[in-house]
């Protein structure tokens, strides 16, 4: 793979147009996802070039859960959800990262698992979008 063709590695724009960099973590990059079905949700990016979590060393793969796990406690008090969904897919975007999603009770698909692709997708305002990522960060 061409790593300018990489969304997380070289493609910014279109990096840009699904996702808001919030900040850096310990091995890596987190991202608010700009269609916010579930609030708070956001995608965590491993730093270098990976495909699969297996790929990492022993410490490295221990430093990501360590940074997924930060990402999840910053969400829990953020957005004090119900419950907090990780996915790790990669099938059609070959870097290794996280969807990590929170859920409200009597929001969209709780109980199930979340939808990646939500119609009609739910989009934020600037303000809202600026106030969603000084909690996260906040939190961290």
């Amino acid at each position: 793979m061409d790593m300018k063709d990489c969304l997380y590695c070289g493609n910014k724009e279109k990096l840009d147009s699904l996702m808001i960099y919030i900040a850096d973590l310990g091995v890596s990059k987190l991202y608010l996802f700009k269609e916010q079905t579930y609030y708070g949700r956001c995608v965590m990016a491993y730093n270098k070039h990976a495909v699969e979590l297996t790929e990492l060393s022993d410490e490295e793969a221990s430093l990501f859960i360590k940074d997924m796990q930060r990402v999840g406690k910053a969400i829990n008090k953020a957005v004090n959800p119900a419950k907090v969904n990780y996915g790790m897919f990669s099938d059609t975007l070959p870097h290794l990262h996280v969807h990590i999603v929170p859920k409200q009770k009597d929001g969209y698909s709780f109980g199930g698992t979340f939808d990646m692709n939500v119609n009609p997708p739910k989009y934020l305002s600037d303000d809202e979008y600026k106030e969603i990522i000084e909690k996260i960060k906040a939190s961290l």
